[in-house]
C-alpha cells in the first residue's frame, strides 16, 4: 500500500498523468481495491487501454513506476521538512503571544466565532493524504448531478476542474431515464469533494458498490441536502417569475410583492421568505447587473426563512442569498398524451411528473403558454373545474382540477388536462403566469416525481375571479 500512497500523491499534483493513473489503478488492483482501481483506470483512459491490450515489457512498466514514486517521495520528504519547520516556529509563537481566540474556533467576518464544520465526511481516508488546511473556514456547497457521473466520468471532470469549487462539496445523483434527470425528494448522497490546503480533490465515496469501502456516516450531510433541495425549487420558482414578469411587463419588477398582485395580475400564487431574501441579488442577475453563479445557492436563516439567523448543524449553510442557481433554464411544462403525464421541467431535469386526465384527440397537441390563473375558477373549490385554473393561450382549454378523480390516466374530458387537487394547487403555485406549455406524445417517463412534502401551495388572497364564469371544455 505504500507505493499506492506515494502514487497517490503524485496523480494528486499531476492530475493529466494519465500514466500514473494507469500505475496507481495497477497497485489497487493487486490490493483487492477494484472500485478504485476501476476509477483510476477510468481516468487512464486511452493509456489503460493500450496497455492491457499490448505486450508491454514488465521492466519497462516497472522501471516507469521506480521513476515516478522517487519523484513522490523526494516531495513528500521536501513537505515534511517544510512542516517540520513550520511547526517549530508555530511552537515558539505559542509560548511567546498568548491566545486571542479559544482554540478551534474560527472568526467569522463579523466578528462573530463561526460554527464548526462537520469535516468527517470530506477528510481523506489516511493520515497521509492531505487534509483540510484548518486556516480557511470550510465551505460546504452542494451540487445534483447524474448518478453515473458522481462515480467519475466526464460529469465529475467538470467538476474537478471548475476554479469555483468551494472547499467541499457534496454531490447528489439523479436517476436517470432517457434523456431526463429525476429530481426527486431526498436525493442520494453520491459523492463528497474536498479541496486540501494545497489545493488539491480529495474524492470520497458515499456508494459502497462503487467504491469498494465503508463510507463515514452521511446522516448530516443528507439532512442538509434536503434543506438545499428545497431552496433550490423556490430559487427555481422566483428565476422563472421574474423572467416572465419581464415578458409580460416590458421590465423586471421593483419589488417581489409585485409577483403577487390580485388577479388577473397574479404571475405567482405565492413568495415564500426564502424568495423575499433572494428577490434582490436574483433581479440584479436577471438585470445583468450581476453574475449568476450556477451549481448551488449557500443561503442565510433558518429553514422556516428567517433572514440572517444562522443554522450550525443539519440547516441551510450561511452565505448570501441567491449566489447561485441550479435551475438556470426556465420552468416549463410538458404534457404526454401517451403516458398520461404532465412534468414541469428545466431544461433536461424533471422537477415533477405529475398523472393527469385527458380528451384523446380533443386535447390539442402543439405549444402554449399560461394565459390566466384563477383560484376557484367555479366560485368555489370543488366545482368541475376544481381549486385551480389555469388556462391555455389562444384557445378554450385549459389544466384545472377536476371533482371526478377516477377521470386521472383516463380520456374522459372534453380536451383539458385534468389534476388531482393537490397536484394542481402546488403546480399553480410553483409556474408563473406565461409559462410555456408543451403538448405532445411519447416524450415523457411514466414514473412519478411527486414527493409527499409539497411545494408552499396555501389558497392565495385575491386571485379568485368573481366577474366571469368560466367555460373551459373540460
Amino acid at each position: 500500500m505504500k507505493n499506492a500512497q506515494h502514487l497517490k500523491a503524485y496523480v494528486q499534483m499531476h492530475s493529466d498523468n494519465k500514466m500514473a493513473w494507469y500505475l496507481l489503478g495497477k497497485e489497487y488492483y493487486k490490493n483487492g481495491q477494484y472500485g478504485k482501481a476501476n476509477y483510476c483506470f477510468n481516468q487512464a483512459g486511452e493509456v489503460y487501454e493500450a496497455f492491457e491490450r499490448s505486450k508491454v515489457p514488465a521492466e519497462m512498466l516497472q522501471q516507469y513506476e521506480e521513476g515516478l514514486l522517487e519523484s513522490a517521495r523526494e516531495r513528500q520528504t521536501a513537505r515534511l521538512r517544510k512542516r517540520r519547520v513550520l511547526l517549530a516556529l508555530m511552537l515558539m509563537l505559542l509560548l511567546l503571544i498568548p491566545a486571542a481566540v479559544a482554540p478551534g474556533i474560527q472568526q467569522g467576518s463579523a466578528g462573530r466565532a463561526a460554527p464548526a464544520a462537520n469535516i468527517s465526511a470530506v477528510l481523506p481516508e489516511t493520515a497521509e493524504e492531505p487534509q483540510v488546511s484548518p486556516q480557511e473556514p470550510i465551505s460546504l456547497d452542494f451540487m445534483a448531478v447524474a448518478s453515473d457521473a458522481a462515480a467519475g466520468g466526464g460529469g465529475l471532470a467538470a467538476i474537478l476542474k471548475s476554479a469555483k469549487t468551494p472547499s467541499a462539496t457534496a454531490l447528489l445523483g439523479m436517476k436517470r431515464s432517457g434523456k431526463w434527470l429525476l429530481w426527486k425528494k431526498g436525493l442520494p448522497l453520491e459523492a463528497t469533494l474536498a479541496k486540501s490546503g494545497e489545493g488539491r480533490i480529495v474524492y470520497q465515496s458515499y456508494n459502497q458498490a462503487a467504491c469498494a469501502c465503508q463510507p463515514p456516516g452521511p446522516a448530516e450531510l443528507k439532512q442538509q441536502g434536503l434543506v438545499w433541495q428545497k431552496q433550490q425549487e423556490e430559487l427555481a420558482v422566483l428565476w422563472s417569475a421574474l423572467h416572465a414578469y419581464k415578458n409580460i411587463k416590458g421590465a423586471y419588477p421593483e419589488a417581489v410583492q409585485e409577483l403577487v398582485r390580485p388577479f388577473p395580475a397574479n404571475v405567482l400564487g405565492g413568495i415564500t421568505p426564502l424568495m423575499k431574501e433572494a428577490f434582490a441579488p436574483l433581479r440584479s442577475a436577471a438585470r445583468g447587473e450581476a453574475p449568476l453563479l450556477s451549481a448551488s445557492p449557500q443561503l442565510s436563516g433558518q429553514e422556516a426563512g428567517t433572514p440572517g439567523q444562522e443554522q450550525t448543524g443539519g440547516g441551510r449553510p450561511a452565505a448570501g442569498p441567491g449566489e447561485k442557481l441550479f435551475f438556470k433554464e426556465h420552468l416549463t411544462i410538458i404534457v404526454d398524451k401517451q403516458s398520461y403525464r404532465l412534468a414541469v421541467t428545466s431544461g433536461n431535469v424533471i422537477v415533477r411528473n405529475y398523472p393527469v386526465g385527458l380528451g384523446g384527440d380533443k386535447t390539442p397537441e402543439g405549444e402554449f403558454f399560461i394565459k390566466d390563473k384563477v383560484v376557484n375558477p367555479n366560485g368555489r373549490d370543488n366545482g368541475e373545474f376544481g381549486s385551480r385554473g389555469m388556462q391555455l393561450s389562444d384557445s378554450n382549454y385549459a389544466i384545472h382540477g377536476t371533482n371526478e378523480p377516477g377521470s386521472i390516466g383516463k380520456d374522459e374530458s372534453l380536451g383539458c388536462i385534468r389534476m388531482n387537487r393537490k397536484d394542481v394547487e402546488e403546480l399553480f403555485a410553483m409556474v408563473p403566469m406565461g409559462t410555456k406549455v408543451q403538448i405532445s406524445q411519447g416524450v415523457l417517463p411514466e414514473e412519478l416525481v411527486v414527493p409527499e412534502e409539497r411545494f408552499p401551495s396555501d389558497s392565495p388572497r385575491n386571485q379568485t375571479n368573481p366577474h366571469k364564469v368560466y367555460h373551459w371544455l373540460n
